[in-house]
């Protein structure tokens, strides 16, 4: 069995380039997430309101969510909280909220849960004149009525007075059930938006050329392969990474110096090419 250490080691790496858990400086940010980031660290956690990243499963919204989360946690000022369990029902909802913003919580009386986070959430913009932000992947599991309690606590004075800064991330349940009736009004909060749509060959080509430079070895790959790769990935940078983490995994079990295009078809056959090899094994020899 190779170690994750012997593998580094035997490709020169600093860490896996195709692992989910790769470091921030290993993320590649482009123009439209740096524009969103600047939209949420300049307006959001002054204003308050809601902030909504949508896209389909792999295309990066949760890596979106770790970079925004790193960024304002640079910022001693910004208080950062993470739902954990978007699944939650209202009462353990609020028991989530008590536990991250440091408020004793009686999931029974919701009425003082609710005033108790507020009067925190007001003690904070007074002190800092910054709104604390809440951070919430896979969003498309909340139900409706959390979210209304979510949009119903966020604000004061007949919603005048924003004290809360929220960024919901999920795919495209998300959208539709944001625009159900009973959410609109939470709908028309949302202030800013990043929608992360299927990649272009030329953005996976430039993510997979990041990856494995800021690993440690540019040539890991060659350029065939990672073309090849891009062309297979469907737009999506979740299938682009395990295939290439598969091809990883096979070159270092091999011993391999470089990974090519050659060991890419034999790993990921065409369709017509396993139906071929099935036919031989099954024919019987002569």
């Amino acid at each position: 069995m190779m170690t994750v250490k012997k593998l580094l080691s035997l490709f020169g790496l600093k860490w896996d380039p195709f692992s989910p858990g790769i470091p921030i400086e290993a993320v590649l940010v482009s123009s439209k997430m740096e524009h969103f980031f600047w939209s949420i660290e300049n307006h959001l956690v002054r204003d308050g309101g809601f902030a909504l990243v949508t896209g389909d499963p792999g295309s990066g919204k949760s890596v979106v969510m770790r970079l925004l989360d790193e960024r304002l946690s640079r910022v001693g000022e910004i208080t950062v909280a993470r739902l954990e369990y978007p699944q939650s029902a209202v009462a353990d909802f609020y028991r989530e909220l008590g536990d991250l913003f440091g408020v004793q919580l009686r999931p029974h009386n919701r009425w003082a849960g609710f005033k108790a986070l507020r009067e925190r959430w007001k003690a904070h913009i007074k002190s800092t004149l910054i709104r604390p932000v809440l951070l919430v992947d896979e969003a498309q599991q909340m139900s409706p009525l959390v979210l209304n309690e979510l949009r119903i606590l966020s604000s004061t004075h007949f919603d005048s007075r924003i004290i809360l800064s929220v960024v919901l991330a999920g795919d495209g349940r998300l959208t539709d059930k944001l625009r159900r009736e009973e959410l609109l009004p939470l709908g028309s909060r949302v202030r800013t938006r990043l929608s992360m749509d299927a990649a272009s060959r030329d953005e996976l080509l430039a993510c997979l050329r990041h990856l494995v430079k800021s690993a440690g070895n540019a040539s890991l790959m060659t350029k065939e392969l990672m073309s090849t790769l891009c062309e297979h990935a469907v737009g999506n940078y979740r299938v682009l990474t395990n295939m290439a983490g598969e091809l990883l995994a096979v070159a270092a079990h091999r011993e391999c110096s470089q990974i090519d295009e050659k060991l890419f078809f034999e790993v990921f056959p065409a369709p017509g090419q396993q139906s071929k090899k099935r036919n031989r094994q099954s024919s019987p020899s002569r």
